[in-house]
C-alpha cells in the first residue's frame, strides 16, 4: 500500500516537489488547496503525512502555519530545503506581448516583482496555488493570461515557458516541514535538530534568560518567531529551531525549560535537513 502523503496544492506545486524529493514518486498524493485543509486531512486520516512550507528566505514565516501545528497537536518529524526556480508560463504560441493577465500565489508574485515592474501592463492576480493556476489556463485554454509557476508545472500542463527564472533574487529557497500525527521516533543518535514552543513570564529578562540556557547547553538558536496568546492580550508564545551536536545537551535544556516556562511544547525532533 501507497504511503499517502498531504501537500498543499496540486501536481506541479513545489510542495509536490518536495514529495518526490524527500519520498520518492511511489506515493499516493492528497491534494490540498490550503493549509487547513491539509492538516484536516492528517487529522482524519486521510494522509498519513503531510508537506507544509514554513519559511522562505525572502518572505520570511508563513506564522499561520506555526500556531495549526501546535493547536493541532501535530508533530514535525523531519524538514527539507527547496531552491524556488519561478517560470512565466503560457498557452503555446502566446508571447509576453499578448499577455494581460498574470496569475499565481500571492508569495510567488511577491518574488518576481521586479521582473514584474519591466511590464506595468500587467495586471497581477492572486491566486491559492502556482500549479493550479497553470492547470486552470490549460483546461480553460486561456489566452492572453500567463501564470508564475515551477517547471514541471508546465510539462504537465503543456504550456510554455516565455520567461525562465524570473524571481528577484536567484538564491531563493523554502523550508518546508515533514508532519505527522503521531510522532516518528527516531534514535537520539540521529537527531540533531527540534522545534519548540514556550510562554515566558511577562517580567524583565525572561526571554533573555531562557536563550541563556539554551547557549548555556550548546545549543544553537536558528530560528526564533514570536506569536500573540489570543486568549491573553499582551502576551506573547515564542516558537524556537535549535540545532545541537549532542542528544544529551537537548535533553538537559528541555527539563530545565519545562520549569522556567510556560505551555513548554516540543513540536518536533529530527534530523537537520542542512547537514543530511
Amino acid at each position: 500500500m501507497k504511503l499517502s502523503v498531504a501537500i498543499q496544492g496540486i501536481k506541479g506545486s513545489n510542495h509536490h516537489q518536495v514529495a518526490k524529493d524527500f519520498f520518492g514518486d511511489d506515493v499516493e498524493l492528497v491534494e490540498c488547496l490550503s493549509f487547513d485543509i491539509l492538516v484536516d486531512s492528517l487529522l482524519n486520516g486521510q494522509a498519513e503525512k503531510g508537506i507544509m512550507a514554513i519559511e522562505n528566505s525572502i518572505a520570511g514565516s508563513i506564522i499561520p502555519n506555526y500556531n495549526l501545528i501546535c493547536q493541532k497537536g501535530l508533530h514535525i518529524i523531519g524538514e527539507h530545503y527547496l531552491n524556488i526556480n519561478h517560470h512565466l508560463m503560457v498557452l503555446q504560441g502566446q508571447r509576453i506581448e499578448d499577455i494581460e493577465e498574470v496569475r499565481s500565489h500571492p508569495m510567488a508574485l511577491l518574488q518576481c516583482k521586479e521582473y514584474l515592474k519591466k511590464y506595468p501592463h500587467l495586471k497581477l492576480v492572486e491566486d491559492v496555488d502556482t500549479a493550479e493556476t497553470a492547470r486552470h489556463i490549460q483546461e480553460n485554454q486561456l489566452k492572453n493570461v500567463a501564470a508564475i509557476a515551477p517547471a514541471v508545472a508546465a510539462s504537465l500542463y503543456g504550456l510554455e515557458i516565455i520567461a525562465a527564472d524570473i524571481q528577484t533574487i536567484k538564491n531563493n529557497a523554502t523550508r518546508f516541514i515533514i508532519i505527522k500525527k503521531q510522532n516518528a521516533m527516531l534514535p537520539k543518535t540521529e537527531i540533531n535538530k527540534a522545534s519548540l514552543r514556550f510562554i515566558t513570564d511577562h517580567k524583565r529578562g525572561s526571554l533573555a534568560t531562557v536563550l541563556n540556557v539554551m547557549s548555556d547547553c550548546n545549543l544553537n538558536l536558528t530560528k526564533i518567531q514570536s506569536l500573540p496568546v489570543i486568549e491573553t492580550p499582551w502576551k506573547y508564545a515564542f516558537f524556537v529551531d535549535i540545532t545541537f551536536e549532542e542528544y544529551a545537551h537537548f535533553a538537559k535544556a528541555k527539563s530545565l525549560l519545562k520549569i522556567m516556562s510556560e505551555d513548554f511544547t516540543v513540536l518536533g525532533e529530527y534530523k537537520n535537513a542542512l547537514l543530511s
